[in-house]
């Protein structure tokens, strides 16, 4: 138990003075008399030592209203968190060609973005123990979720991937970089990034290939998906009535960079044109050696005053009730 109002115990020594008072308070009668031989001792009885006693129960109230303007809370704590996985950051490209409709989710067709988030979605729900990371990029890239264990979190924070909510264009390099940037100062082991894009690099400044070697130099392994299908893909228009109609476009996939990225840090490229690829991305990440990791929890506190309230009028009622009642005593 903790007093969160410590302070409110300074006042103790009023309590104190309290008792102090009332011992030294004649409390037996209001008559006085010339000698005291003229009225015998009375004899002792349990009622009569309760009657003379009776004030520490008001006492005993006021100590108790005393400890609950103090705040007192029991605490139920989680501080540290210890599991075993490997460190991931989730790479997701947001440009505008993924919304190519290309992808079957559930016999719906779906733009790429969206597969990809469900099938990610469905990935962190799988994870145990894994400190996970996301970043999102087209022209740039930015954090979407820093590291962390609390999927759920995770997941809220995926549904903010939108396609157009930056500038357009496919920072393959940039988004390395950034990814790198999560996991350089980690402590796993094993240290991975999952990187997913259906173009070819070209915006920022930093090339792909180049980002690959600093994330070697780091120790750090990133899967490569090439998302979409092969030849044309349905690409939503927009007509001057507002009609949205399907065009089939060609969308190039630098294929070569990203097995290249992929080789540079020992890590595998994929194709993805359904989910079977993710999988195969799943089972690879399995068997990658795992490292204790330590997370800080949460602390959680109960207040405990009602309690202390409660007691403190049972206290003061019953010293009221007593001395009106049983206990009276007569001037």
């Amino acid at each position: 138990m903790i007093l969160k109002d410590g302070w409110a115990l300074l006042f103790f020594p009023v309590i104190i003075f309290f008792v102090y008072f009332f011992i030294k308070k004649d409390l037996s009668s209001g008559i006085r008399f010339s000698s005291r031989e003229l009225v015998k001792s009375p004899k002792r009885t349990l009622r009569l030592a309760a009657a003379r006693n009776l004030f520490y129960l008001r006492l005993a109230a006021l100590t108790l209203f005393l400890f609950a303007l103090a705040r007192p809370q029991s605490v139920s704590e989680e501080t540290k968190i210890y599991t075993e996985g490997i460190d991931v950051v989730l790479a997701i490209d947001c440009s505008g060609s993924m919304r190519a409709e290309d992808f079957i989710i559930s016999g719906i067709r779906q733009n790429r973005l969206e597969a990809v988030k469900i099938v990610v979605e469905n990935f962190i729900r799988g994870r145990k123990g894994d400190r996970i990371g996301m970043i999102a990029f087209a022209a740039r890239a930015y954090t979407v979720c820093p590291m962390t264990l609390d999927y759920d979190w995770l997941v809220e924070n995926l549904e903010r991937v939108k396609i157009g909510s930056i500038e357009d264009g496919t920072a393959v390099g940039s988004a390395i970089i950034s990814s790198v940037n999560r996991l350089k100062d980690t402590e796993g082991k094993s240290k991975v990034i999952i990187l997913l894009t259906d173009g070819i690099n070209n915006a920022g400044r930093i090339s792909p290939l180049t980002a690959a070697e600093a994330a070697k130099a780091l120790g750090i392994k990133i899967y490569t998906i090439g998302a979409g299908t092969k030849g044309l893909a349905p690409y939503p228009m927009r007509t001057p009535w507002g009609e949205t109609v399907y065009e089939n476009v060609k969308i190039e996939i630098d294929e070569d960079t990203l097995k290249g990225i992929a080789d540079e840090t020992g890590g595998r490229y994929f194709r993805a044109t359904d989910t079977e690829s993710l999988k195969e991305i799943y089972k690879e990440i399995d068997v990658l050696e795992k490292t204790k990791v330590e997370e800080i929890g949460f602390r959680r506190y109960k207040e405990l005053f009602p309690k202390f309230v409660i007691f403190g009028f049972i206290f003061l009622m019953l010293e009221i009730i007593l001395s009106g009642t049983v206990l009276r005593k007569l001037p």
